[in-house]
């Protein structure tokens, strides 16, 4: 009875790929264009009979064929991918631009959940949680030294739910605080500002549901204020919808212009698309930041600014992501993202870098210090293939979207000092929400501009900072502080000044100090004459 139980598995195999392989069209495909895809086929169900009968422990066949599964996708190409069940959730929520919970972006620390910000309008918030408060149980249970991923499975919930948390909070005993959870937005702009009279300046973070909407908000918001040039940052953005790259490329561009298209070996993943529904804003000067970061969709809204000529594109060469996925279900309740075309900017560059079947060196390349630099050399330029732009301007395909204007980002920090910022006591926050609450005389919304441009983090400031260093016996050298204090004084106003206003405020704070989006205000002039052809 267990010899047959055994055999059932790789029977059962060969049984479904026969059939799969005789009957379905696909099949007939596979084999007519397969090195002998059929042989293969039946090595897997040899492999899989002799694992079952002869490994050391009873296979586990749920972990063993979901290795399979990826390994499979994996050969193909970097980004085809297998989900599992358990994880589809998680992917959906990624980008549906909302989920279910109480609301706030937390850290532990100290052991405890501390909230290091309620998200604007979020359950949390309107049950009055704050900065710095931290959570000591959940739902009369302790929190204690509670995993992070724990702290998420607690905290969310579905929409009407009730959570109890026990707040602990400065100068005053623990207290109770009953929140009805509701539908939590994730926003794609993290930020939107006025970088001086008339340069505005868009954060987008992710391509989401929501995008697009968010997007025109802040393009509203701004030329209520009087832009009339904007640095839209696409740094670190990694992509999302192809739909909402399209229709924020498409607020840019006037009139019937090609943004993208797609091209693949089945006949429905060859698409166009193209500008020409949106006449809502006027045709201002326009700077596109990318980074290493930048991929996918953001590539895409890069690729078409530049290839159509509505603006400059400066930063560093994109990250070179130009595969197009479809979401295959599978009976099981996972699925299987499958690469069916790759993108093209107008021009005809192809988005995608090269892939030679290695995703270890895929990534680790991508990573290396000196890419963006041996990227940006002439003699390597050169050797990449020539695209024309709309009004003849030469590009460069070869992967990735290669910036009209190389700016490397500079930041040139101690070891001590990266250490100070990834330390867990989250010593910035901390220090930073004390300062705040103890000088609320700053606050006033006739402060902001002249907090954000004109204050300076004093000596005395500064040495309390490092003296609370060395309270928490933090392992630095603090003559190493000393050199970077110029970039830590910076984030500690910019932290005080997202306590006392918001993350717009305390975006303009790091954004003013930041390389690349100084050099880009250079660049407007260039970006002007654009405008007038």
């Amino acid at each position: 009875m267990k010899i047959r139980e055994k055999l059932t598995v790789p029977v059962i195999i060969l049984v479904v790929l026969t059939i799969f392989l005789v009957i379905s069209p696909l099949g007939k495909v596979i084999c007519a264009t397969g090195s002998d895809l059929y042989l293969k086929l039946k090595i897997l169900n040899d492999i899989v009979g002799i694992v079952n009968e002869n490994y050391v422990e009873n296979p586990d066949w749920d972990k063993a064929m979901d290795g399979a599964y990826t390994g499979l996708l994996e050969s193909l190409d970097p980004h085809s991918v297998y989900i599992e069940q358990k994880q589809m959730s998680k992917v959906q929520e990624d980008f549906s631009g909302k989920f279910e919970g109480v609301g706030i972006e937390f850290d532990v620390l100290d052991g405890f959940i501390t909230v290091i910000s309620p998200i604007a309008g979020a359950p949390a918030e309107k049950a009055g949680i704050t900065i710095g408060d931290k959570f000591v149980k959940i739902d009369g249970e302790s929190a204690y030294k509670i995993k992070r991923e724990d702290v998420v499975k607690k905290l969310r919930g579905p929409k009407g739910s009730k959570v109890t948390v026990t707040v602990r909070r400065e100068g005053t005993e623990d207290f109770d605080v009953v929140i009805i959870r509701d539908e939590i937005p994730l926003y794609s702009v993290s930020a939107t500002f006025m970088l001086d009279e008339t340069t505005g300046y868009i954060f987008l973070n992710r391509f989401s549901e929501t995008t697009e909407e968010e997007v025109e908000k802040a393009l509203t918001k701004l030329e209520g204020m009087g832009m009339k040039q904007l640095i839209f940052d696409l740094r670190n953005n990694s992509g999302g919808f192809l739909d909402q790259a399209v229709k924020i490329a498409d607020k840019f561009i006037s009139g019937k212009q090609m943004i993208v298209y797609t091209k693949g070996r089945i006949k429905n993943s060859n698409e166009e698309f193209y500008s020409g529904r949106d006449e809502n804003h006027s045709t201002f000067p326009l700077v596109v930041l990318i980074n290493r970061g930048s991929a996918s969709a953001s590539e895409i809204v890069a690729g078409a600014v530049q290839d159509l000529d509505r603006g400059v594109v400066v930063g560093e060469t994109s990250f070179g992501k130009g595969l197009v996925q479809r979401q295959f279900p599978l009976r099981d309740g996972g699925a299987i993202r499958v690469t069916v075309a790759r993108y093209y900017t107008p021009s005809g560059r192809l988005i995608q870098r090269p892939y030679d079947g290695n995703l270890a060196d895929y990534y680790e390349t991508f990573g290396e210090e000196d890419r963006d630099s041996v990227l940006a050399a002439e003699d390597t330029v050169k050797q990449r293939p020539e695209f024309k732009t709309l009004s003849g301007r030469t590009v460069y395909g070869g992967g990735g979207i290669t910036p009209d204007h190389h700016v490397k980002f500079e930041q040139n920090l101690s070891g001590d000092t990266y250490k100070l910022l990834r330390h867990p006591s989250r010593i910035l926050f901390e220090f930073s929400a004390d300062f705040a609450k103890k000088n609320p005389q700053y606050q006033a919304e006739s402060q902001k501009d002249w907090f954000i441009e004109k204050y300076e983090i004093g000596a005395k400031t500064w040495e309390s900072f490092k003296q609370t260093v060395k309270d928490k016996k933090i392992d630095v050298s603090l003559t190493n502080i000393d050199k970077d204090a110029e970039y830590l004084k910076m984030m500690l106003k910019a932290e005080i000044a997202k306590d006392y206003w918001s993350y717009d405020e305390y975006y303009k704070t790091v954004r003013l100090k930041d390389n690349q989006v100084i050099a880009a205000k250079q660049y407007f002039k260039e970006a002007e004459k654009m405008t007038l052809k």
